[in-house]
């Protein structure tokens, strides 16, 4: 963890817990970033814009965007790996506003309903406040994406708004009502 004048900046690059490992994206992992992507194109597409464009001109937009983001300290970006097999993404972004950070998360279609998003959600919540001036933590998802809105009712997280999705309109997916549900979780 990189640690400034005392104070912790930036969580780790490897975070671990129980059934996987949450490690910074590398380049080397573009490949089975690509067929992660490619494999679950349809369980995505309703949701994500990492269904929209080639697999792998997608995976190294991401690995090369997370590296710089994570450099700049905007955002701290990691695979999720079970078995040492990429089954999806997970990050702490700097944009939520001052005293806070955003958590994303996709998975591999064949690797829901598992848990290992809320675990690695888990994982990030802890991560999360270990960070210097970090005071809440928020997740916003599509109404629509049902899904995605148990991991932070199970994880104590409070629904605290609805709004109309920033910069879109409409939906950008197929998915997507183009309304989002935020909530947020305040340090203990």
């Amino acid at each position: 963890m990189s640690v400034h004048h005392g104070v912790m900046r930036r969580p780790a690059s490897v975070l671990v817990s129980g059934r996987l490992v949450l490690r910074r994206w590398q380049r080397q992992d573009i490949d089975a970033l690509a067929r992660a992507i490619r494999d679950s194109h349809d369980h995505l597409l309703p949701w994500s814009l990492l269904a929209v464009g080639d697999s792998r001109d997608v995976a190294t937009d991401l690995v090369t965007t997370a590296r710089s983001e994570w450099e700049r300290d905007e955002a701290y970006k990691y695979a999720i790996l079970v078995e040492g097999l990429v089954v999806g993404g997970c990050g702490l972004m700097r944009r939520a506003g001052p005293g806070g950070l955003e958590i994303g998360y996709w998975l591999h279609g064949d690797w829901t309903g598992r848990g290992l998003v809320t675990e690695a959600v888990a994982v990030l919540i802890a991560a999360g406040f270990a960070l210097d001036g970090v005071e809440w933590l928020e997740i916003r998802h599509d109404v629509a994406n049902v899904a995605s809105a148990g991991v932070p009712r199970r994880l104590g997280f409070a629904e605290v708004k609805l709004q109309t999705a920033p910069h879109a309109p409409s939906p950008r997916m197929p998915g997507e009502s183009g309304v989002v549900r935020v909530w947020r979780k305040t340090r203990p």
